[in-house]
This record gives structure tokens, C-alpha cells and sequence, in this order.
């Protein structure tokens, strides 16, 4: 083959008939037969598991606002009014991150990496019980590393199918990292209370 020849990727046919390009290489295994999901739905659709996620966790913080300033806290605390709208971006960050993959693999080739999105999903919610709700500050403490570990391991995962869904992952474990650091202060710092 000359350095100037092209071969065309290869064609296949799904059930109904339709054509689609196979575009399967060597560093980027994409998915090979169309979803009859829509991909804006499906977009809508992994934002609101994320934003389910955050909503599960909200239920828990009702009164967050009023124990959280009587908590005794470190001096870069964030103010409670921050959290709401970081939490707002990330979930619908994450939500875009998964969407990728899910968009460059689908469930049944992505099952492992979106598995791990959706166990940290469930971490990250149970958090705001364990602290919130329920006043464990070691429980919180111990769920926010697990939640660090799954968060990583699923940022690997997805750095694997797409790097742009790994990188959007970034700023949400910048947060979590920052908000075990608050954890355990605020933990330490309460004993009285949490």
C-alpha cells in the first residue's frame, strides 16, 4: 500500500438494514451498530442518574444549612450557600462524562467502566446521610474514601474508551479530595456532634 492510498473503513448492515461505517482502530475502539436510543435522550438521561444522585443526597441535607453553622469549622470552609451550585456542575459534568462513554462503547461494551459511575453514584449519595442525617462523621469519613477510590478507579476506567470523559471527571475528584480534607477537620473538630 502507497503512503497515499486510502482504504475505506468497512460497511456492515444492522437488522433493519441500515448501513453504518465499522470504525473500530487501533487506539479508539468506537461503537459499531447505532443505539435506537436517541443520543440527546440518552444525555438527558445520564444528567438526570446524576442529578437523581444529587437529589437522594439533598433529602439528606434539608436542614444541612443549620448544622453545618453550628458545626465548628476550619477557616477555608466554604460558605454553605458554595455547595449547591459546585454540586450543580459537577453532577451535570459527570452526567456529559458518562454520556461519552456510554456514546463511544454503549451499556454492553462499557459495562465495567459505567458500573464503577454508577457504584460511585450511589457512594457519593449515601454521604450526605451518613453526615447529615445522620451525624456519623467516621461513617462520612470512611464513605467519602471509598467514594475518592471508586472515583479514580472509574476515571481510569474511562480514560480507557475516552479521554475527554476521563478529564471532565477531574474537577469532581478535586472536589471530593477537598471535601474529605473538610470531612475529617470538621469531624475531628466535632466530636460533640458528629
Amino acid at each position: 500500500m502507497t503512503e497515499n492510498s486510502y482504504t475505506a473503513p468497512p460497511v456492515a448492515h444492522d437488522r433493519s438494514g441500515r448501513e453504518y461505517v465499522c470504525m473500530n482502530t487501533p487506539d479508539r475502539s468506537l461503537r459499531t451498530l447505532p443505539s435506537p436510543v436517541s443520543p440527546w435522550l440518552a444525555l438527558a438521561l445520564w444528567i438526570a442518574l446524576c442529578g437523581a444522585a444529587g437529589a437522594i443526597g439533598a433529602i439528606a441535607s434539608a436542614n444541612a444549612g443549620d448544622f453545618y453553622i453550628r458545626l465548628d469549622r476550619p477557616s477555608w470552609a466554604p460558605p454553605s450557600n458554595v455547595f449547591g451550585p459546585v454540586w450543580t456542575l459537577l453532577y451535570v459534568s459527570m452526567g456529559v462524562s458518562a454520556w461519552l462513554v456510554w456514546r463511544e462503547r454503549g451499556w454492553s461494551r462499557a459495562r465495567g467502566a459505567l458500573g464503577l459511575f454508577v457504584l460511585q453514584l450511589a457512594v457519593n449519595a449515601a454521604w450526605s446521610w451518613f453526615f447529615f442525617a445522620w451525624h456519623r462523621g467516621g461513617l462520612a469519613m470512611l464513605d467519602i474514601v471509598i467514594l475518592a477510590a471508586l472515583l479514580v478507579a472509574t476515571l481510569v476506567a474511562f480514560a480507557r474508551i475516552r479521554m475527554l470523559a476521563a478529564w471532565l471527571l477531574v474537577p469532581y475528584l478535586a472536589w471530593v479530595c477537598f471535601a474529605a480534607a473538610l470531612n475529617y477537620s470538621v469531624w475531628q473538630r466535632n466530636p460533640q456532634l458528629l
